[in-house]
């Protein structure tokens, strides 16, 4: 049965089951694995109180997400796969609003971060340090 999400349980849920994915991903695990070492718990909380903030407007969230992946060795194929991922996740899972509205917004940050990342390479700084 699918849920609508609702709650933090529901937001942990969401993150839980997809990093699960990440994790054991061909194309993705290599590259979250490695930066993310075995920091995981403390990655998961803060993508709890990422999403929390987004889907569930409670701001318990504060930060500059894009920060972190300015460096990341990602490039179209890892996006493409990472939105591939996160939907069918979403879509196994859950219904609603806020479901759709978890992946439009997946979708948005996808895009502005492979925007930045390729901007950041091309022009050989990084004005965020």
């Amino acid at each position: 049965m699918k849920n609508e999400i609702l709650s933090i349980t529901d937001v942990k849920q969401l993150v839980d089951t997809f990093y699960e994915k990440v994790r054991k991903d061909e194309l993705l695990s290599p590259i979250f694995n490695n930066v993310i070492k075995e920091n995981w718990p403390e990655h998961l909380e803060k993508l709890y109180r990422f999403w929390q903030t987004i889907l569930l407007k409670e701001h318990t969230y504060f930060g500059s997400p894009f920060v972190p992946h300015v460096n990341l060795p990602v490039e179209k194929e890892h996006f493409d796969r990472w939105l591939q991922l996160f939907f069918s996740n979403i879509d196994d899972q859950f219904k609603g609003e806020k479901a759709e509205e978890a992946k439009w917004r997946a979708q948005k940050m996808a895009e502005m971060f492979q925007m930045k990342i390729e901007m950041y390479k091309n022009s050989n700084s990084n004005p965020l340090k």
